[in-house]
């Protein structure tokens, strides 16, 4: 039996029978247990436990669908088994309807009360009151040390101009963070849990720049979700650009392309 299974078990309390190996992504390890008296569980590892369970915990407080938080420590973070399997693709209207219910949880500044991370890249939270400094500061300049000279310069002209490009102050809706399909569990034509969350108080929007990302929602999720409002296409080329700056630092230059499209896209 591994370490992560065994500590996972301790932690709800029950003898470990059966461990099944899930495939955790880049980021963290996952593993699915079975216990003497019958009880199943996923249990990871990550960045922050603690966190990620405080941030899955607020998701269901909002009505929308997440694992339940079972167990955690500094080290390890156990949640309820959820039931998926089914098709994104067959769900884009129920994920309308989550995503709504999501962001319809209200904060009254922008980020969250902890720094997160993706891996060893800090994905910064500080409070703003002001979202194109929220998003200068904490989403796009916090890059600049760890890239190309070339794009890095890009990328500061664009920081400086945001107060001519984004809201000064949208409401401030709860987000999963990283919003893609890999973090959204279905089961048939609904939504049965968001996962793997980086949630903060911004701009609903983000969301939306997340997972049109790599996938494509249509008009389906667009009918429950509710319109966008004017000029988003622009906005979401800004949003867009954060996940593929985490991405470049993450997974290198294969990514570089992607940054640079969003820039040019954006003008910059």
């Amino acid at each position: 039996m591994n370490a992560l299974a065994e500590a996972g078990a301790h932690l709800i309390g029950g003898a470990l029978r059966h461990v099944k190996e899930m495939p955790g992504g880049n980021l963290s390890r996952i593993t699915q247990i079975v216990l003497a008296d019958g009880r199943k569980a996923v249990v990871k590892n990550g960045p922050s436990p603690r966190t990620e369970a405080a941030m899955l915990t607020a998701i269901a407080a909002s009505g929308a669908p997440a694992p339940a938080v079972l167990g955690v420590d500094d080290d390890t973070l156990v949640i309820e088994v959820v039931t998926a399997g089914g098709a994104l693709h067959n769900a884009w209207s129920d994920l309308g309807s989550v995503l709504a219910l999501l962001h319809s949880t209200k904060g009254e500044r922008y980020g969250w009360p902890q720094d997160y991370a993706f891996g060893e890249l800090t994905i910064l939270n500080d409070w703003a009151d002001h979202w194109p400094t929220f998003w200068a500061e904490r989403r796009l300049l916090a890059h600049i040390a760890h890239l190309p000279t070339s794009l890095a310069r890009r990328v500061e002209t664009l920081a400086a101009d945001l107060s001519n490009r984004l809201p000064a102050r949208p409401t401030p809706s709860l987000l999963h963070g990283d919003l893609w399909g890999g973090n959204i569990l279905t089961d048939g034509d609904r939504i049965s849990g968001l996962i793997d969350p980086a949630c903060y108080f911004g701009h609903g929007e983000v969301d939306i720049g997340m997972l049109t990302l790599f996938d494509n929602p249509g008009s389906a999720f667009f009918e429950t979700y509710g319109s966008l409002e004017p000029q988003h296409e622009e906005r979401l080329v800004i949003y867009r650009l954060w996940p593929a700056l985490v991405h470049l630092r993450l997974f290198g230059d294969g990514y570089r392309s992607m940054v640079e499209r969003f820039l040019w896209q954006a003008g910059v």
